[in-house]
């Protein structure tokens, strides 16, 4: 959950016993959110379709929030894409989605042990399967993954656009984190393979919740060291060094990638 969000959202493992009437249900049909008609997330009576699977989440301003999987998208609602939902739901009930994902995925893909292949079933007081022979937990999981604006000593920035973007627009360079590696060391890696630079000054700026498919996103900045640019063609399609006043098409709100690019903008703004 964001910052500013972060008291908003309690996690419960359990659904109460009172039905609530004013629960948000958070539904899936595949990887697609289903909202009512008027864009909003929809209520069990507005649903109307018995769900397949169920997790629950917990609660957003006291507001019972609970996962729920469906076979089809009920008549009258709509479907999306949660890159889509960016601009429908306000970052808190977006952020909710994506967990919704993340637990439904972790649901169905821990139905067995990954040891021994037993039935597993949802442990109480924790959030995990256990497995029904071997007593194996099955927790959900998150991939951390590192961001980083480069700044160079002109006052531009590193932005590029990389061969997995749905969109055409320039980021910054991202990467995920290799095991026993810290989170400055994979800074400095990613950079130097996705642009042969080094880099100096690595400093931490916030994190976010990245449900593609189950990531979490640590944001930094870092100064441009040495080295001229030697773009991954595998990694980047098109990249470069921008000044603030020639910018190309940027990375949407609310993601942290936006957030970097933003902060750099603002500080030309001040200096």
């Amino acid at each position: 959950m964001p910052r500013s969000d972060a008291l908003r959202f309690e996690p419960l493992l359990d659904l109460p016993a009172d039905h609530e009437p004013d629960a948000l249900w958070f539904a899936f049909v595949g990887e697609e959110v289903v909202l009512s008609e008027h864009g909003r997330v929809p209520t069990a009576a507005e649903l109307g379709v018995e769900p397949t699977r169920t997790v629950p989440l917990g609660r957003l301003d006291g507001r019972l929030c609970v996962a729920v999987e469906l076979p089809t998208t009920p008549t009258g609602l709509a479907a999306y894409g949660l890159r889509q939902l960016w601009g429908m739901l306000d970052e808190a009930q977006w952020t909710v989605a994506g967990r919704a994902r993340q637990m439904l995925a972790w649901d169905a893909d821990h139905r067995h042990c990954g040891r021994c292949g037993a039935a597993t079933f949802v442990a109480t007081g924790e959030r995990s399967r256990t497995c029904s022979a071997c007593a194996f937990a099955s927790y959900p999981r998150l991939a951390p993954a590192i961001i980083v604006l480069v700044e160079r000593a002109d006052g531009a920035a590193l932005l590029c656009h990389g061969v997995r973007f749905p969109r055409v627009s320039y980021s910054c360079l991202a990467g995920f984190v290799e095991p026993g590696e810290s989170l400055e060391e994979a800074v400095h890696r990613e950079v130097y393979e996705e642009a042969g630079i080094t880099i100096a000054d690595v400093r931490y700026v916030a994190s976010q919740p990245w449900p593609f498919p189950g990531s979490l996103m640590v944001g930094f900045e870092a100064r441009h060291a040495d080295g001229e640019l030697r773009l991954d063609p595998t990694e980047i399609v098109d990249g470069g060094w921008f000044h603030r006043h020639d910018l190309p098409p940027l990375p949407p709100y609310p993601s942290i990638a936006r957030s970097l690019v933003d902060r750099w903008i603002a500080r030309g703004a001040t200096s």
